[in-house]
C-alpha cells in the first residue's frame, strides 16, 4: 500500500475550478535545455494546455530552474519566450503543503522540511487549476483530487 495522501482540503482550501494551468519546473526544463526525450512533449502540451488558459509559475518553481543560469537576466531572456503568468504562492497552500508533509513523514521520508512539490502540488489544489508536470506519481500520492496533466494523462 502506498502513502495515505492528504485529506481532502476544506472549502476554504478549495478555489473555484480554473482553466489555467501551474507548469511543473520540470516541463520548463525539458524546453529550455531542449532535452531530446521530453521537448516536444513539453512543449506541445504548453500550446495545447495554453490555448485553454493562462499558463501559470510560482517563486518555486522560478527557483527550481534557476540554477541552469549564471544571471537572472539571462533566465528572464529564456522565459521570454513562453506565455508565462507569475503567481505568488497562495497562504492557504502552506497549511496542504504541510499537510503532504506530515504524510511523506508518516511514510517514513527522511527530508526534514517540506519540499517545493509538495507546495506546487498545493498551489495548483488551492486554485483549482491543473498542474503539467512529468512527475505524476509523486504528486498524484499526495494530492489525489488534483487535476494532472503528465505524460499517462496527455
Amino acid at each position: 500500500m502506498g502513502s495515505p495522501a492528504v485529506n481532502e482540503p476544506s472549502a476554504r482550501y478549495v478555489a473555484a475550478v480554473s482553466s489555467a494551468t501551474l507548469v511543473d519546473s520540470c516541463v520548463l526544463i525539458d524546453v529550455l535545455a531542449d532535452d531530446p526525450v521530453w521537448a516536444d512533449w513539453s512543449l506541445d502540451q504548453l500550446e495545447k494546455l495554453g490555448q485553454q488558459g493562462p499558463l501559470v509559475i510560482n517563486p518555486l518553481i522560478l527557483a527550481e530552474i534557476s540554477p541552469r543560469f549564471e544571471r537572472a537576466d539571462d533566465l528572464e531572456a529564456a522565459l521570454a519566450g513562453l506565455p508565462l503568468v507569475r503567481e505568488h504562492l497562495p497562504w492557504d497552500a502552506a497549511f496542504l503543503a504541510g499537510q503532504a508533509f506530515r504524510v511523506y513523514r508518516l511514510g517514513e521520508g527522511v527530508k526534514t522540511s517540506p519540499m517545493p512539490d509538495f507546495y506546487i502540488g498545493a498551489h495548483a489544489l488551492v486554485r483549482g487549476m491543473r498542474l503539467l508536470t512529468r512527475d505524476v506519481k509523486r504528486y498524484r500520492s499526495y494530492f489525489p483530487k488534483l487535476s494532472i496533466v503528465g505524460p499517462d494523462e496527455a
